[in-house]
This record gives structure tokens, sequence and C-alpha cells, in this order.
């Protein structure tokens, strides 16, 4: 059967916000931390696309396969591509499939299996539905999936308020992160950011155990400060960075972290994770850095945890002379996955 959809197409988006609305206008649901996609699938064959209109097939062969098995009918679905770890959700395995090498992804495939976390249906047979309302698509969806198996599910959701302030405060650190509002009578208006998103900030204090010079600045100004967390056994990984300064700070900081420079390899990362050097992923960037004695503590605000690194950058708060840089460990940050997490997942291959 000819979906009435045709990819690609560009999906809803969320615009940010500092809380959760309130009103019976709306259904919350968790915000996945996962790859956005939209599934097309004709009743035979099923083709995934990324938020930028890419296909992800290549990368997620087994969730392909598994979608042609257990999709009911023809659909087009919204949702999220994830991978479920013991501790919550891995976006760290999901990152990877993005390999050039097709082994490397067959490999992957097998060990980490993909799942599929459907939060909107936008056809169902011949049918478009994207002018429909969302209070109407999300009884279609709960219709058209249920009994669905694994590993393609359906994400959880609620009228109520306080369940979703709930969500946000237990799902954080288990790989969601934050809460997703949607308002019940809005149709489906692809590349228009008329959902809302809440997410996740917290706040940590960090060893700095090096830095980075401002490009094209070197010597005169400090571009980011490297941060580091001790593990249980006292060593010092690095987590990330901080580059939240104005141009004068930058400049004051060459003065401040003089004093605390060092050649010495056991300092700075000596033993833990360092901040590496040019990856694919930095695409040939200058990725220097110098060392520092980790004797310097800040207070830094992030927003997501990648597996035990911070997902984007810190925002540097103040430096916090009265911690002692041994008090700075991962245990500040430690999360247990919420019970509803195990749950959705307890039916996955």
């Amino acid at each position: 059967m000819p979906l009435p959809i045709a990819p690609p197409i560009e999906p809803m988006l969320a615009r940010l916000a500092a809380e959760i609305p309130s009103g019976d206008e709306w259904l919350y649901e968790p915000k996945w931390d996962g790859f956005r996609a939209i599934v097309f699938f004709d009743g035979s064959d099923a083709y995934i696309q990324s938020r930028d209109l890419k296909p992800l097939v290549r990368y997620f062969p087994e969730l392909q396969a598994d979608l042609r098995r257990v999709l009911p009918r023809p659909l087009v679905l919204d949702g999220e591509v994830v991978i479920m770890g013991e501790d919550g959700l891995d976006f760290d395995a999901l990152q990877m499939r993005v390999h050039p090498a097709e082994s490397r992804v067959r490999k992957l495939a097998a060990e980490t299996p993909a799942s599929f976390v459907a939060f909107d249906l936008l056809a169902e047979g011949d049918r478009d539905l994207r002018a429909a309302p969302f209070a109407e698509r999300r009884a279609a969806l709960d219709a058209a999936l249920a009994g669905v198996s694994a590993p393609v599910f359906l994400t959880p959701a609620t009228r109520d308020r306080a369940t979703a302030l709930d969500w946000f405060q237990r799902f954080e650190g288990a790989g969601l992160d934050g809460v997703v509002a949607k308002r019940l009578d809005d149709p489906y208006q692809p590349g228009v950011r008329a959902m809302i998103k809440i997410k996740h900030l917290r706040t940590v204090d960090c060893v700095v155990g090096g830095f980075r010079w401002n490009k094209g600045e070197e010597g005169t100004s400090v571009g980011s400060l490297l941060l580091g967390l001790y593990d249980a056994a006292g060593v010092l990984h690095h987590v990330g960075h901080t580059s939240s300064f104005k141009a004068a700070e930058k400049k004051a900081l060459v003065a401040q972290l003089k004093a605390y420079m060092t050649d010495d390899e056991s300092h700075g990362f000596g033993g833990g994770r360092t901040p590496g050097g040019p990856s694919r992923w930095t695409q040939g960037r200058d990725m220097s850095w110098l060392r520092l004695r980790p004797e310097l503590v800040c207070e830094v605000t992030f927003d997501h945890l990648q597996g035990d690194r911070f997902r984007h950058a810190a925002t540097f708060r103040r430096w916090r002379t009265d911690k002692p840089p041994a008090a700075c460990g991962f245990d500040q940050i430690a999360a247990t996955p919420p019970y509803e997490l195990r749950q959705i997942f307890a039916k996955r291959r």
C-alpha cells in the first residue's frame, strides 16, 4: 500500500522553556535522549529518516528488519531511536553506530541492538493524520501499537502536571533529559517549534585539570577550562569543558592559571581519561591542551550526561576555594534508572 506521506519530511520541533506549563490543554511526555527519527512502513518495507532528512537505515540495519517484523500495518511514526544499557539509555553506543565501515556497524548491531520509541502517528494506512489534533493522533497511536512487541515501544504520556514534575525529577540521569509538553489541539507542524521542552540543568563541582588556549591568542587568552571528577579509586577523569567567559576574563585567567601549570604527567588527569586529541569527530581542530596541578575547583552547570561525560559545554558559575579537590567525585551526579524506564524496556531482546 502506498503511504500518503513520502520521505523526507521535517519533524515537528520544540522550543526551550524554563518550567513545565500548566493547563488542561497539555499532554506531557518524557524527553528521550536518542536520535530523532521518522519511520515509514508501507506494509512490507521500512525506511528510517533522521531529523536532518537523511536515511538512518545504514546505521541501524537490525532495527529496519525488526520494524518490518513487528509493525502491524502501514504507518508513519515519529519517535526516537535509542539503545538501552544497564544504567539507562546509552547515547555513546548510539553514536558509535555512525561509522563508515559496514562491518563495524553490523558488529555493533548484534552487540547493542537499537529500539524505537514512538510518540506520534502521522499516517495510518492511506490516511494522512497531520491535520488532526494531537489528542486524536495520540489515541490512534495507542490503538495502532497496542500489543506491539520489542523493539518498538510507546512513550508514556500523562495529562497530570504533578506526574510530569515527578518524571522530571526522577528520570534525570537515566538518559531521559527532561519533559516535553504538547498541546492536545495542535496539528502536526513540520519544522515548526510548536512543542515545549523543559530540560534538566544541574550543578556540580569539578577539578580544573588543564586548559586550552584561545585559537589565535595562544599565551594571552584562555579558550576553555578542562574539567575532571574523581572516581571511587581516586583517579581523576576528564568529563568536559567550560568556555563561558567574557574576552577580558579569558585574558585574566592566564595569570591565574600560570601558577598551577605543570609538565608532570601524573597531574592533569594523570592515570585517568584525558581530553584526547584530534579524531574524526573533531575534524582536524587543534585539540592540544596544557596540564594543571589538580588544585583548582569550580562549580559549573550542565544539562546532560553522556555516559560519564558532559554532552555539551558546561557553564562556569563560580570558583570554589572552600571545596577540596578530593571531594569532587562522580558520586555528586550518580543516578539510578527509574522503575518506569526499566518497565518500558522489560520485553526488549
